[in-house]
Parts: C-alpha cells; sequence; structure tokens
C-alpha cells in the first residue's frame, strides 16, 4: 500500500516528541496530567484487592488504561492508531520510572501533601527492593523508551492510506 502523508508527518512529530519525553521524563509532559489522573483512579480500582495491590494499581492502571486502547485498535487491525495511541503507553512508563526512582529521595509532590505514602517507597520497601531503586527505576524507564521506540516503527510501517492500517 502506498504511504499516506499525513500519517507519515504526523508519525515523525509525535516520534519527535516522545522520544523527547524519553530523554527528560523529568520534565512534566503535555500527557502527564492525564496519567495523574488515571493514576489516581487505579488506587480506587485496585483497593478490593489489598493495600499492596491498592497502592500498586495507581501506577498499574496508568500503564494498563492506554493499553487497553492499544489492543483495542489491534483488534479492530487499526494498526496505525495502535501505534499512536502506544507512544501513551511509552510515555506513561516513562512516568512510573520517575516516580519509582524517586523512592528513596522523596521529592516528588504528592497529591495529598507531605502526609501522603509514596506509592514506589511503600512499594519496595514491602518487597525489600528499596536498595535496588535507582536499577529497578532504570529498567522501567527503557521499558517505556523502548515502546515509544516501537511506536515510532509501527507509526511510520502503518502510515498507509486505507482503513485496513487505520
Amino acid at each position: 500500500m502506498k504511504k499516506d502523508p499525513i500519517k507519515l508527518i504526523v508519525a515523525a512529530i509525535a516520534g519527535a516528541y516522545f522520544l523527547w519525553c524519553a530523554y527528560d521524563p523529568y520534565q512534566w509532559h503535555l500527557i502527564d496530567g492525564v496519567n495523574l489522573v488515571i493514576h489516581e483512579a487505579g488506587h480506587l480500582i485496585f483497593r478490593p484487592f489489598g493495600e499492596f495491590m491498592m497502592i500498586a494499581g495507581g501506577s498499574l492502571f496508568q500503564v494498563i488504561m492506554p493499553g487497553l486502547f492499544v489492543g483495542y485498535f489491534w483488534y479492530q487491525r487499526k494498526f496505525y492508531s495502535a501505534a499512536l495511541v502506544l507512544f501513551w503507553v511509552g510515555e506513561s512508563i516513562l512516568n512510573v520510572s520517575v516516580y519509582a526512582g524517586d523512592s528513596l529521595a522523596l521529592q516528588l509532590p504528592l497529591l495529598g501533601g507531605q502526609d501522603s505514602v509514596h506509592d514506589w517507597n511503600y512499594l519496595l520497601s514491602a518487597m525489600n527492593l528499596l536498595p535496588a531503586t535507582a536499577k529497578i527505576a532504570a529498567a522501567i524507564r527503557l521499558l517505556g523508551t523502548l515502546a515509544i521506540v516501537l511506536a515510532c516503527v509501527g507509526g511510520f510501517k502503518f502510515a498507509t492510506k486505507g482503513e485496513a492500517n487505520g
């Protein structure tokens, strides 16, 4: 199939933006406000599964939600759309890596203020992994970056004309 120049331009712009996010995930990015709302909803959704899962649920749901959209578009054979939403998944994972990396320093502002539980401090402490904070955050960041690179590849590969590829 012939490539759609508009889709190629959109993929290039999205790729450049999200690769910048991967380069510097510590900056506040456009979609982080949406990620924060979804993160907080995740705590409520996972609450019935106990304290550990309620706390983990914020970061989990923040990644699961955009992942559901990727799955939906893939199932509908809208591969270009799936690739574009995969950028969101990758950026959300990057966002989680920043939170995980803060589990020792505890510098990020939390919605509940100073008396709030820092999710990743709690999670890594509960698993006796707090000393591995830097390695865990780096692994999460790598996963997010790989998702963004995969989204770039998919965005260009599936930037074709016609309904079949989204």
